[in-house]
């Protein structure tokens, strides 16, 4: 029988700096899980907390003439203080240093000393300090070689050491990955795992004699537990692992169900992780969910490269919440990401301000003009309604699968195509007009926009709690962490709708001045007749899809009004899906003479901006206007 709990973690991150948006990614990742549990009625568990222990802190505390405890004391507020900014709904925040931690480690060491699956001999090879990773034990290199994970020199170390019998458990692993290929998520990281268990696992060094900053070894306090051991137990101590009052909490959520972890730090999770709570004979976490880096300049974020962004003072620019929409829209869960505030505001503008926050203005706005303060769902809903309401259904069914697959940035992608056929849908009713000549018609217009508002805030609450909560109470409603009852797709509810201050603010970028001196740009003036002579107009993209022959090109459909439907194609393929296109705004010219392109003739052109890295932008009116409207 399934327990209806969820239990998920993060890494724990080192205590020698305050958190950057790295961290942050691996943290948002996890709260957002636990939110859609929390939404499918589990009762969820979210742990994260600060690894404190090791030669890393050890170092950097006597380098800054503080003890260690009290230097690790000096960041964890930093923690503290961002994860309440971003509305981190952790149930607890573990500290290795804290008490009942240390002795539940203990405990998790003795028990594996006791089944003699460790033993005692000497370790003489070359060790990671940043990493606190033994790299390789072959001594016949001349030169220190490089930590294959943070590119520095390593050390050479030689000392009485504790050794885990991980080669005893290589078949055993191999065996339960293969018995369970959804294991480790995406599959590309669980072939990593299986390619490096199957080149030999050899035997682990677990415990340190040249250093005193950590939890003692069970009767050998001359040895510290290695702070990987150490730390990867925090998932066990931290629900009451080695207390005896507390066997029953233990109980409830062990295994985890989720471990969301960096792929840098995979093998300590996938390979050694599971060896030694196979060897504590504990059943083994029901995911491991690898994510990529978040990179700048195409180089992963680190302090050591000079290139962090601060989660504070990015929410103070942009908000809290449309940068957790951003992180999740925006980097694919199985591959690096790169960031940069110019895709960040247009996210911003287009998708939060435009598609998202005018159509619940634009609603509560026509309510306010026309005194509708209620709307009751009518007794029969005509076809355009009903279209709208079977896309609803489709859309909640859609995103419910990508979001337990942990495909966010196509959950959200998916919801955004329904936010878009909704703006189409009100647009294309113009309900300001219906309201002079059939009010009970639009109020229904009203209702079937409201009800589809009623389904976007419901699930994408995990990614923005407050600003959907705002959405909701704008149309009179709580919070419902049921999700059936989106599924059940009962349109029976009532609206008592109340406006708002925008939810989205769109962002006005900033003409950055180039500090090198440059020549000043030749004028190259045109007559206003020329000006003339471009008709530029807005019109909706209904369908887009991909030419299977290039790499670049999309083939959109566009309603342009008065003008009809037109063919056009565009270079924006590496940019855009697709899907994520339809029911869209954009700007055309549409009185270029048609030419061929991939044996496809193309009525128009379409207008894009293309940002600093090359990314290429597509440009759209700020608020819905016309199909065929006229550029002047």
């Amino acid at each position: 029988m399934s327990k209806n709990t969820f239990y998920v973690t993060t890494p724990i991150y080192y205590g020698t700096a305050k958190p950057h948006l790295g961290s942050l990614y691996s943290t948002l990742i996890a709260d957002v899980v636990d939110r859609w549990q929390m939404l499918q009625g589990k009762k969820t568990f979210f742990l994260t907390g600060t690894d404190e222990h090791g030669q890393k802190i050890a170092q950097a505390a006597q380098k800054a003439g503080m003890t260690p405890k009290h230097f690790v004391d000096s960041f964890v507020d930093a923690y503290f203080e961002t994860w309440k900014t971003y509305e981190i709904g952790y149930d607890k925040f573990i500290r290795t240093t804290d008490p009942e931690h240390k002795k539940g480690v203990q405990v998790f060491i003795k028990k594996l000393l006791d089944k003699g699956d460790i033993y005692k001999d000497r370790y003489e090879g070359w060790y990671c300090t940043p990493c606190e990773t033994f790299v390789t034990n072959d001594l016949s290199l001349q030169e220190a070689p490089e930590c294959p994970s943070c590119g520095r020199d390593t050390s050479k170390v030689k000392e009485e050491t504790y050794f885990f019998k991980l080669s005893a458990y290589q078949d055993t692993l191999l065996k339960y990955y293969q018995d369970h290929p959804d294991a480790i998520v995406p599959r590309e990281r669980a072939n990593e795992v299986t390619s490096f268990i199957k080149s030999g696992l050899k035997d682990l060094s677990i415990s340190r004699t040249t250093l005193s900053w950590g939890v003692p070894f069970p009767d050998n306090s001359e040895h510290v537990i290695y702070v990987w051991v150490d730390a990867l137990c925090n998932y066990i101590t931290a629900i009451g692992y080695g207390d005896a009052h507390k066997k029953k909490e233990f109980e409830t959520w062990w295994p985890a169900d989720m471990h969301v972890i960096g792929k840098d730090i995979i093998r300590f999770h996938c390979v050694y992780w599971p060896a030694l709570l196979m060897a504590a004979d504990l059943p083994l976490p029901k995911k491991y969910l690898v994510h990529g880096w978040i990179q700048i300049n195409k180089q992963k974020m680190s302090k050591s490269f000079g290139n962090v962004v601060d989660p504070i003072e990015l929410a103070k620019l942009y908000g809290v919440e449309p940068v957790r929409y951003y992180l999740l829209r925006q980097l694919p869960i199985n591959s690096d990401g790169d960031f940069s505030t110019q895709d960040l505001e247009q996210r911003i503008s287009s998708d939060l301000a435009n598609d998202l926050g005018n159509l619940l203005n634009r609603m509560t706005s026509l309510a306010e003009k026309n005194n509708v303060r209620e709307l009751t769902h009518p007794a029969v809903w005509d076809k355009a309604s009903l279209d709208i309401k079977d896309e609803a259904l489709n859309v909640v069914e859609e995103f419910q699968q990508l979001m337990n697959d942990c495909e966010f940035h196509l959950a959200l992608g998916r919801l955004w195509k329904f936010i878009n056929m909704l703006n189409s849908y009100f647009h294309a009713q113009e309900p300001w007009k219906v309201a002079k000549t059939d009010i009970e018609a639009f109020k229904q217009i009203l209702a079937t926009t409201a009800h589809g508002l009623f389904v976007v805030a419901t699930l994408l609450w995990p990614v923005m709690p407050q600003k959907m909560e705002e959405l909701l109470a704008s149309l009179g409603h709580q919070l419902e962490k049921n999700l059936e009852a989106l599924e059940l797709g009962v349109w029976e509810k009532t609206f008592k709708l109340t406006k708002v201050m925008p939810l989205f603010e769109k962002i006005e970028e900033t003409k950055k001045m180039d500090e090198e001196k440059k020549e000043p740009a030749k004028e190259n003036y045109i007559a206003i007749d020329d000006v003339a002579k471009v008709d530029i107009r807005v019109g909706t993209i209904t369908k887009a899809e991909a030419l299977e022959k290039s790499d670049k090109l999309l083939r959109m459909e566009v309603d342009l009004g008065e003008l009809g439907m037109r063919q056009i194609l565009a270079g924006i393929r590496k940019s855009y899906e697709p899907d994520t296109l339809t029911g869209k705004q954009a700007i055309f010219i549409v009185n270029l003479k048609p030419r061929k392109m991939m044996g496809l003739e193309s009525q128009g052109m379409m207008l894009i901006a293309k940002d600093d890295q090359g990314g290429v932008k597509i440009l759209s009116p700020e608020s819905i206007v016309p199909n065929g409207t006229r550029l002047q």
